[in-house]
Protein backbone atom coordinates (compact mmCIF):
# COMPACT_ATOMS: atom_id res chain seq x y z
CA UNK A 1 0.00 0.00 0.00
CA UNK A 2 3.06 1.98 -0.30
CA UNK A 3 2.02 3.91 -3.11
CA UNK A 4 -1.48 4.86 -2.09
CA UNK A 5 -3.92 5.92 -4.59
CA UNK A 6 -0.96 6.52 -7.51
CA UNK A 7 -2.33 5.94 -10.82
CA UNK A 8 -6.10 5.68 -9.73
CA UNK A 9 -8.20 7.56 -11.49
CA UNK A 10 -11.04 8.96 -9.27
CA UNK A 11 -14.05 11.27 -10.38
CA UNK A 12 -15.53 13.89 -7.82
CA UNK A 13 -18.64 15.55 -8.06
CA UNK A 14 -19.27 19.18 -6.64
CA UNK A 15 -15.41 19.53 -7.23
CA UNK A 16 -15.56 23.25 -7.81
CA UNK A 17 -15.82 24.65 -4.11
CA UNK A 18 -15.60 23.94 -0.59
CA UNK A 19 -15.12 19.75 0.66
CA UNK A 20 -15.63 18.75 -3.33
CA UNK A 21 -12.25 20.88 -3.85
CA UNK A 22 -10.64 19.80 -0.86
CA UNK A 23 -11.36 15.79 -1.19
CA UNK A 24 -10.04 16.76 -5.04
CA UNK A 25 -7.16 18.11 -3.79
CA UNK A 26 -6.41 15.22 -1.31
CA UNK A 27 -6.44 12.78 -3.94
CA UNK A 28 -4.18 14.67 -6.53
CA UNK A 29 -1.73 15.06 -3.60
CA UNK A 30 -1.37 11.51 -3.29
CA UNK A 31 -1.09 10.63 -7.02
CA UNK A 32 -4.44 10.27 -8.34
CA UNK A 33 -5.56 11.26 -11.85
CA UNK A 34 -8.59 13.62 -10.37
CA UNK A 35 -11.42 14.41 -12.39
CA UNK A 36 -14.04 16.96 -11.05
CA UNK A 37 -17.19 18.30 -12.44
CA UNK A 38 -19.75 20.53 -11.42
CA UNK A 39 -22.09 23.33 -13.34
CA UNK A 40 -20.09 26.09 -13.41
CA UNK A 41 -17.25 26.24 -15.41
CA UNK A 42 -15.29 29.33 -14.08
CA UNK A 43 -15.41 27.42 -10.66
CA UNK A 44 -14.15 24.44 -12.16
CA UNK A 45 -11.05 26.03 -14.11
CA UNK A 46 -10.36 27.97 -10.56
CA UNK A 47 -10.91 24.85 -8.77
CA UNK A 48 -8.62 22.95 -10.86
CA UNK A 49 -5.54 25.43 -11.02
CA UNK A 50 -5.29 25.33 -7.37
CA UNK A 51 -5.09 21.66 -7.21
CA UNK A 52 -2.49 21.39 -9.90
CA UNK A 53 0.00 23.49 -8.12
CA UNK A 54 -0.49 21.24 -5.18
CA UNK A 55 -0.99 17.86 -6.95
CA UNK A 56 2.29 15.21 -6.18
CA UNK A 57 3.38 11.68 -6.83
CA UNK A 58 2.33 12.16 -10.18
CA UNK A 59 -1.15 13.12 -9.75
CA UNK A 60 -3.09 15.44 -11.66
CA UNK A 61 -6.32 16.87 -12.39
CA UNK A 62 -8.89 18.23 -15.32
CA UNK A 63 -12.58 18.93 -15.46
CA UNK A 64 -16.03 18.39 -17.21
CA UNK A 65 -18.98 20.08 -16.50
CA UNK A 66 -22.11 18.31 -15.10
CA UNK A 67 -25.68 18.37 -13.87
CA UNK A 68 -25.44 15.23 -11.48
CA UNK A 69 -29.61 15.60 -11.85
CA UNK A 70 -29.40 14.55 -15.79
CA UNK A 71 -28.42 11.24 -16.40
CA UNK A 72 -26.65 11.64 -19.78
CA UNK A 73 -24.26 14.16 -17.90
CA UNK A 74 -23.35 12.07 -15.17
CA UNK A 75 -22.80 9.60 -17.90
CA UNK A 76 -20.33 11.41 -19.46
CA UNK A 77 -18.52 12.99 -16.39
CA UNK A 78 -17.99 9.11 -15.25
CA UNK A 79 -16.41 8.32 -19.06
CA UNK A 80 -14.46 11.34 -18.55
CA UNK A 81 -13.35 10.23 -14.92
CA UNK A 82 -11.79 7.25 -16.23
CA UNK A 83 -9.72 8.27 -19.72
CA UNK A 84 -7.09 9.83 -17.86
CA UNK A 85 -5.85 6.33 -16.54
CA UNK A 86 -8.22 4.55 -18.88
CA UNK A 87 -9.62 3.24 -15.45
CA UNK A 88 -12.42 4.52 -12.40
CA UNK A 89 -11.22 3.25 -9.04
CA UNK A 90 -13.01 6.07 -7.02
CA UNK A 91 -15.53 8.16 -6.88
CA UNK A 92 -16.56 10.78 -4.14
CA UNK A 93 -20.17 12.15 -4.75
CA UNK A 94 -19.70 15.44 -3.25
CA UNK A 95 -22.36 17.55 -5.30
CA UNK A 96 -25.56 17.94 -3.28
CA UNK A 97 -27.00 21.02 -0.93
CA UNK A 98 -30.20 22.25 0.37
CA UNK A 99 -32.98 24.88 0.10
CA UNK A 100 -35.81 26.08 0.85
CA UNK A 101 -35.63 26.30 4.93
CA UNK A 102 -38.51 26.34 7.24
CA UNK A 103 -41.14 24.40 8.98
CA UNK A 104 -42.83 21.54 6.78
CA UNK A 105 -46.22 22.95 6.12
CA UNK A 106 -44.74 25.79 4.45
CA UNK A 107 -42.76 23.60 2.56
CA UNK A 108 -42.82 24.40 -1.48
CA UNK A 109 -43.23 21.39 -2.82
CA UNK A 110 -41.09 21.90 -6.35
CA UNK A 111 -38.26 23.44 -4.09
CA UNK A 112 -38.50 19.98 -1.74
CA UNK A 113 -38.44 17.86 -5.02
CA UNK A 114 -34.88 20.00 -6.69
CA UNK A 115 -33.27 19.19 -3.24
CA UNK A 116 -34.28 15.25 -2.96
CA UNK A 117 -33.38 15.67 -6.65
CA UNK A 118 -30.08 16.78 -6.21
CA UNK A 119 -28.95 14.79 -3.33
CA UNK A 120 -30.72 11.37 -3.65
CA UNK A 121 -30.97 11.18 -7.52
CA UNK A 122 -27.59 12.41 -8.34
CA UNK A 123 -26.09 10.16 -5.63
CA UNK A 124 -27.68 6.99 -7.44
CA UNK A 125 -27.13 8.09 -11.07
CA UNK A 126 -23.51 8.36 -10.20
CA UNK A 127 -23.66 4.87 -8.66
CA UNK A 128 -25.57 3.61 -11.73
CA UNK A 129 -22.72 4.63 -14.39
CA UNK A 130 -19.60 4.51 -12.22
CA UNK A 131 -20.23 0.77 -11.03
CA UNK A 132 -19.43 -1.05 -13.84
CA UNK A 133 -16.33 1.06 -14.62
CA UNK A 134 -15.21 -0.04 -11.73
CA UNK A 135 -16.69 -4.04 -11.52
CA UNK A 136 -14.37 -3.82 -14.88
CA UNK A 137 -11.13 -3.14 -13.22
CA UNK A 138 -11.87 -5.76 -10.19
CA UNK A 139 -13.34 -3.20 -7.51
CA UNK A 140 -13.43 0.41 -6.20
CA UNK A 141 -14.66 2.54 -3.68
CA UNK A 142 -17.53 4.87 -3.68
CA UNK A 143 -18.03 7.63 -1.14
CA UNK A 144 -21.39 9.26 -0.62
CA UNK A 145 -21.38 12.84 1.06
CA UNK A 146 -24.09 12.82 3.53
CA UNK A 147 -23.75 15.11 6.86
CA UNK A 148 -24.45 15.48 10.31
CA UNK A 149 -28.18 16.40 9.35
CA UNK A 150 -28.66 13.02 8.03
CA UNK A 151 -29.12 11.64 11.34
CA UNK A 152 -29.55 14.26 13.66
CA UNK A 153 -32.77 16.61 13.43
CA UNK A 154 -31.89 20.23 12.12
CA UNK A 155 -35.19 21.62 12.37
CA UNK A 156 -36.06 23.91 9.15
CA UNK A 157 -34.24 22.28 7.12
CA UNK A 158 -36.86 21.18 4.99
CA UNK A 159 -35.73 18.75 2.16
CA UNK A 160 -31.67 18.50 3.13
CA UNK A 161 -32.24 15.63 5.89
CA UNK A 162 -34.22 13.04 4.55
CA UNK A 163 -31.51 14.07 1.54
CA UNK A 164 -28.93 13.08 3.33
CA UNK A 165 -30.68 10.38 4.46
CA UNK A 166 -31.17 8.97 1.58
CA UNK A 167 -27.59 9.39 0.38
CA UNK A 168 -26.78 7.31 3.23
CA UNK A 169 -29.46 4.53 2.83
CA UNK A 170 -27.95 4.32 -0.63
CA UNK A 171 -24.36 3.81 0.57
CA UNK A 172 -25.29 0.98 2.71
CA UNK A 173 -27.75 -1.07 0.11
CA UNK A 174 -24.99 -0.84 -2.71
CA UNK A 175 -22.36 -2.01 0.32
CA UNK A 176 -24.58 -5.04 0.33
CA UNK A 177 -25.07 -5.12 -2.96
CA UNK A 178 -21.10 -4.87 -4.78
CA UNK A 179 -19.53 -6.12 -1.64
CA UNK A 180 -18.90 -9.41 -3.62
CA UNK A 181 -17.71 -7.29 -6.49
CA UNK A 182 -14.96 -5.66 -4.61
CA UNK A 183 -16.69 -2.20 -4.37
CA UNK A 184 -17.04 -0.49 -1.07
CA UNK A 185 -19.41 2.25 -0.59
CA UNK A 186 -19.20 4.25 2.39
CA UNK A 187 -21.12 7.83 3.31
CA UNK A 188 -18.72 11.12 5.40
CA UNK A 189 -20.94 13.14 7.91
CA UNK A 190 -19.69 16.68 7.89
CA UNK A 191 -20.62 18.68 10.49
CA UNK A 192 -20.13 22.34 10.39
CA UNK A 193 -17.23 23.21 8.40
CA UNK A 194 -16.07 26.50 7.47
CA UNK A 195 -16.68 26.30 3.56
CA UNK A 196 -17.91 29.11 1.29
CA UNK A 197 -21.93 28.22 1.87
CA UNK A 198 -21.10 28.39 5.58
CA UNK A 199 -19.86 31.91 5.65
CA UNK A 200 -23.13 33.01 5.74
CA UNK A 201 -23.99 32.30 9.52
CA UNK A 202 -22.72 35.29 11.60
CA UNK A 203 -19.69 34.43 13.86
CA UNK A 204 -21.26 36.93 16.69
CA UNK A 205 -24.96 35.37 16.40
CA UNK A 206 -27.46 32.23 17.92
CA UNK A 207 -27.36 29.82 15.19
CA UNK A 208 -23.19 30.32 15.43
CA UNK A 209 -23.37 29.78 19.04
CA UNK A 210 -26.11 27.20 18.42
CA UNK A 211 -23.41 24.52 16.41
CA UNK A 212 -20.25 25.46 18.80
CA UNK A 213 -22.46 24.79 22.57
CA UNK A 214 -23.20 21.61 20.49
CA UNK A 215 -19.71 20.68 19.37
CA UNK A 216 -17.38 19.04 22.47
CA UNK A 217 -14.28 20.32 20.74
CA UNK A 218 -15.99 23.64 20.55
CA UNK A 219 -14.93 25.12 17.01
CA UNK A 220 -15.55 24.23 13.70
CA UNK A 221 -14.00 22.18 11.19
CA UNK A 222 -12.43 23.00 7.80
CA UNK A 223 -12.67 21.28 3.82
CA UNK A 224 -9.23 19.67 4.35
CA UNK A 225 -10.29 17.83 7.59
CA UNK A 226 -12.82 16.25 4.97
CA UNK A 227 -10.98 16.00 2.37
CA UNK A 228 -8.46 13.63 4.22
CA UNK A 229 -11.34 11.23 5.41
CA UNK A 230 -12.33 11.06 1.38
CA UNK A 231 -8.52 10.25 0.58
CA UNK A 232 -8.73 7.05 3.52
CA UNK A 233 -11.92 5.98 1.98
CA UNK A 234 -10.69 6.10 -1.48
CA UNK A 235 -7.34 4.29 -0.64
CA UNK A 236 -6.71 0.77 -0.23
CA UNK A 237 -5.85 1.45 3.45
CA UNK A 238 -9.58 1.32 4.26
CA UNK A 239 -10.20 -2.01 2.03
CA UNK A 240 -11.99 -4.09 4.50
CA UNK A 241 -14.24 -0.76 5.78
CA UNK A 242 -17.66 -0.97 3.76
CA UNK A 243 -21.53 0.10 4.54
CA UNK A 244 -20.29 2.44 6.85
CA UNK A 245 -21.60 6.44 7.93
CA UNK A 246 -18.77 7.96 9.27
CA UNK A 247 -19.31 11.31 11.35
CA UNK A 248 -16.54 13.91 11.11
CA UNK A 249 -17.78 16.87 13.28
CA UNK A 250 -15.66 17.56 16.48
CA UNK A 251 -18.62 15.42 18.22
CA UNK A 252 -21.62 17.89 17.26
CA UNK A 253 -23.41 14.67 16.56
CA UNK A 254 -23.04 13.64 20.34
CA UNK A 255 -25.56 16.23 21.22
CA UNK A 256 -28.22 17.65 18.90
CA UNK A 257 -28.91 20.04 15.64
CA UNK A 258 -28.54 23.67 15.47
CA UNK A 259 -30.93 25.84 15.68
CA UNK A 260 -31.90 28.39 12.82
CA UNK A 261 -35.37 29.61 14.27
CA UNK A 262 -33.68 32.95 14.85
CA UNK A 263 -32.86 33.23 11.25
CA UNK A 264 -36.80 32.37 10.10
CA UNK A 265 -38.83 32.95 13.66
CA UNK A 266 -38.65 37.01 13.27
CA UNK A 267 -40.08 36.51 9.81
CA UNK A 268 -43.19 34.06 10.43
CA UNK A 269 -44.12 34.80 14.08
CA UNK A 270 -44.07 31.71 16.89
CA UNK A 271 -47.41 30.46 15.69
CA UNK A 272 -46.52 30.11 12.18
CA UNK A 273 -43.33 28.07 13.18
CA UNK A 274 -45.78 25.80 15.48
CA UNK A 275 -48.24 25.14 12.71
CA UNK A 276 -50.69 27.58 11.64
CA UNK A 277 -50.83 29.36 8.60
CA UNK A 278 -49.39 32.83 7.56
CA UNK A 279 -52.42 35.66 8.16
CA UNK A 280 -54.72 32.80 10.20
Amino acid sequence: MADGVKGYGVLVTGGGTGIGHACAAALAADGAAVTICGRTESKLADSAERISQEAGNGGSVAYVVADVTDEASVAAAVAAAAEPTGTLNGVVANAGGGGGMGPYHLQDTEEFLRVLHLNVLGTMLTVKHSVPLMRAVGGGSFVGMSSIAGHVTHMYFGAYTPGKAGIEAIMRNAADEYGAANIRFNAIRPGFIATEIMEGIPRDGEVYDSYIDNTPMADVGYPEDVGHLARFLIGPESRWITGQCINIDGGHSLRRGPYFGSFIEPALGRDVMLGDMPGS
